[in-house]
């Protein structure tokens, strides 16, 4: 082939390279995770709010708090948790606009999936009521960190690393050696301190003695008919009894309309299905790990 037929050929090439990014983004835009928002101000509704993953950030749920916050026509939100906890600082702000509603005034109803351990159970002590199934795990008050190390498997592979630092304490966890004794200890009193803070949120919430929650703060689980009977939950019950349980402190009488944001599945879910869920999920547990966390693990 000629030097210009060769030309031709990759140009032809690019275009339809872009013709096809073009397409893709177009049919991503018409099939996006965009949500549908809208909702109107008249009535008397029970907003739901659900947390159904690993928490990693705060935002989403946090837009969501608000908005039904500042929308009259709103007069409680059930706020459903199935999740195993994460990211410390997510908790908390998730926590503290919980906490912001109820005190405003609009009752927040929390109604536990199968899983609301560590982080997702303290997002819950933001609640007014907090309602879970029998079967429900839960607590799992406590803090982790993890870390990783290459250093084994670099000299394996002949890799080596050198880092320049200011103090000794600058690279502590690096995943390039082992970690100290001191750098444990170091880790020790970080952790001990964010724990000291779930336990204080959780006596405070709950109205228990820090002794009492103190007992049971190792990092175990309780079922849902547990936590009612030791004083961590109110009531067992459903997703439709939290909804019941959040008319009523709304003032709704009768049937309440419920509400809730509708996310439509992107092209790429849509072809993918729960695989695109996985992938996603493998790049939060790889990628975006915050490094405290209140999180409840199968090796607890």
């Amino acid at each position: 082939m000629s030097k210009t037929g060769k030309w031709i050929l990759g140009i032809f090439g690019v275009l339809i390279l872009l013709f096809g990014l073009v397409t893709i983004s177009v049919l991503s835009w018409l099939f996006s995770d965009e949500e549908d928002t809208s909702i109107s101000t008249s009535g008397s509704k029970v907003a739901v709010i659900e947390l159904r993953e690993q928490i990693t950030g705060s935002e989403d749920i946090v837009r969501q708090f608000k908005k039904y916050r500042e929308n009259n026509s709103v007069k409680a939100i059930v706020f459903r948790v199935e999740s195993p906890g994460g990211g410390v600082a997510a908790s908390q702000e998730i926590y503290e606009e919980a906490k912001k509603t109820r005190d405003g005034g609009k009752p927040v109803v929390v109604s536990m999936g199968s899983i609301a351990a560590s982080g997702g159970y303290y997002v819950s002590c933001g609640a007014s009521r907090i309602v879970t199934n029998p079967g429900t795990l839960t607590g799992s008050i406590g803090v982790i960190m993890e870390f990783l190390h290459y250093h084994d498997l670099m000299a394996k592979i002949g890799v080596d690393e050198t880092t320049i630092k200011t103090g000794k304490l600058k690279d502590a966890g690096s995943p390039f050696r082992k970690t100290t004794v001191e750098e444990k200890a170091y880790f020790k009193t970080l952790i001990t301190d964010v724990y000291d803070q779930f336990v204080d949120v959780v006596a405070k919430e709950r109205k228990l003695s820090r002794k009492y929650v103190e007992k049971y703060a190792d990092g175990r689980v309780f079922t849902g008919r547990q936590a009612v009977d030791l004083g961590f939950a109110d009531t067992l019950g459903t997703m439709e009894d939290a909804v019941k349980i959040a008319a009523v402190l709304g003032g709704i009488s009768g049937r309440p309309t419920v509400v809730k944001e509708q996310k439509h599945k992107s092209l790429v879910d849509r072809f993918l299905g729960d695989a695109a869920s996985d992938l996603s999920q493998l790049k939060n547990d790889f990628f975006h790990q915050p490094l405290l966390q209140y999180k409840f693990t199968s090796s607890n």
